[in-house]
Formats: structure tokens, sequence, C-alpha cells
């Protein structure tokens, strides 16, 4: 892989929306440096996709950062809160739920301009959506407006006039679409992983807010989901 490209970090969860960023970061010339966390999560199974999609696109550097938010908890997804399933999308966007990890973004978009600052980088991609789904406060315009400016206060690049961008390529986007995307950009999202509470081996539950709608935007896109299913 070039070193000679313009240099990007892709926050990279290895599930559908982060994945089809690095795709999008790729195909606008990127050379890609992916960033994932293992942040206490209840497994490993989205770490293990993220390294299949770095191999598949080739990134030039895939890193995976340790930052145990599980010492913290207060959310299902780090604690031992049960995870919601079979829930209707109505109520997925009436209130922030129970999976929102307190901080979350805020401390995963620090950590990738710490190192975009380093790589010399001014482009940060994180796959935020807004539109299927918007229960997160993290996830939406006005917080990745304000990350931004943030980010060129506080940076001694950003001080001497080498401005950081925020890209979110996905935030308007339902996830039909998102998947439409991916899909002309080559990427296989049999290697990604989206469920919240996976099988040891690996076979999505089918019941929880992830998995529902993804499934949801498959069906919307007339496309078969490659990810095997419990339920």
């Amino acid at each position: 892989m070039s070193t000679s490209l313009p240099k990007a970090v892709i926050l990279l969860s290895g599930g559908l929306d982060s994945s089809t960023t690095l795709a999008v970061a790729k195909s606008q010339g990127f050379g890609i440096y992916a960033l994932t966390f293992r942040y206490g999560q209840r497994h490993d199974q989205e770490i293990e996709a993220a390294v299949r999609i770095a191999r598949y696109f080739e990134v030039v550097q895939h890193r995976i950062f340790e930052v145990d938010l599980s010492s913290f908890g207060g959310s299902a997804l780090t604690d031992q809160m049960e995870i919601p399933k079979g829930r209707e999308l109505e109520q997925m966007a009436s209130h922030i739920p129970v999976t929102y990890v307190p901080a979350r973004n805020t401390i995963f978009l620090s950590l990738a301009l710490a190192w975009a600052e380093v790589l010399e980088a001014r482009d940060i991609f994180i796959g935020v959506n807004a539109l299927d789904y918007s229960g997160y406060p993290d996830c939406r315009p006005d917080f990745i407006a304000a990350f931004k400016t943030m980010a060129n206060l506080g940076t001694k690049a950003g001080r001497e006039g080498k401005g950081f961008k925020i890209h979110t390529p996905l935030i308007e986007l339902n996830k039909a679409q998102i998947i439409k995307k991916g899909m002309s950009l080559g990427l296989d999202y049999s290697l990604t992983s989206t469920c919240y509470d996976p099988s040891p081996r690996g076979e999505a539950c089918g019941q929880c807010d992830a998995c529902q709608l993804r499934r949801k935007g498959f069906a919307e896109a007339g496309l078969e989901d490659p990810v095997k299913y419990q339920v």
C-alpha cells in the first residue's frame, strides 16, 4: 500500500456503518489508518470483524487501542444490564437507549484526533448516522460540528492553521442507502458484525436494536443479508 496518498484516520468498529465509511474514504483516494477500540464491550466479534475489514481493504495501518470503559459501566454494552430485544422501531427512537455508552464517541474521536495529529493527517472519518436511529446524542450533526471546533482549537496543528476535517459520509443516509453505497464500493458485508449480543459462534441474535435495523436496511435495499442469525 502506497503511503504517498493523503492520510485519513477511520474509526472502525467492524460494524455495517463504520465498514461502509472506510470503503467511502478509500474510494476518495485516502491512505487508510484504521482505529478500533477494545473498550470493555460484551464480546470481541466486532473487533474480529474490524480485523477482517482492515485486511479486505488493505489499509496502511490498523491499530486496536484498549480503553476500558467497562470500569465505569453505565451501558448495556459495558455492564451487566439486559440488552433490549424485540422492540418496535418507534420505541428505539423514543429516547436514548441503555446501549448508549457514556461519551464513547467523544473519547474515540479524541484518540483518533491524537493519532491524526501525530500522523500529520487532517481527515478523520466516523460512521455516525442520524436518520434510521437517532437515539445516540453523539451521532448527531451538532455534536460533530462542536467536536470539529474543539479539535481545531485544542491542537497544535489546528492553532497553526492546519485544520482537521471530521467526515461523516453516512450521517444523512438511511440503512438501505448505506448498504447500497457499500455494495457499490465493493464491500463484502459478510465480513461485518453488527449484533449487540451474538452467540459464541458469532451468529447474530436477530432481535436487538442493531440487528433489527440492519435487517430492515437489507430488506428495504432488496438484498439478502449475508450474516447468519439465530432467529
